[in-house]
């Protein structure tokens, strides 16, 4: 999946897949996740969010099924 870098203090970049309502974020720290069945406008707000961590932590963190990526 292709990430695009976004400005934040705690992610590095972010994907979206709107085929498989799949999202990933990579923090800054290099981990990276996937996070399942996210809808589209929750994807589409995280990325023109003022506040990328604080709209992550608040709408997605602990809300859908998640992996880490190797």
């Amino acid at each position: 999946m292709n990430r695009t870098p976004v400005a934040s203090s705690s992610l590095a970049a972010i994907g979206y897949d709107r085929d498989i309502n799949t999202l990933e974020v990579e923090f800054r720290n290099g981990r990276c996740y996937r996070f399942f069945a996210v809808p589209q406008h929750l994807a589409d707000s995280l990325m023109a969010a003022k506040s990328k961590g604080s709209y992550f932590n608040s709408h997605i963190k602990d809300r859908f099924p998640v992996t880490r990526v190797a």
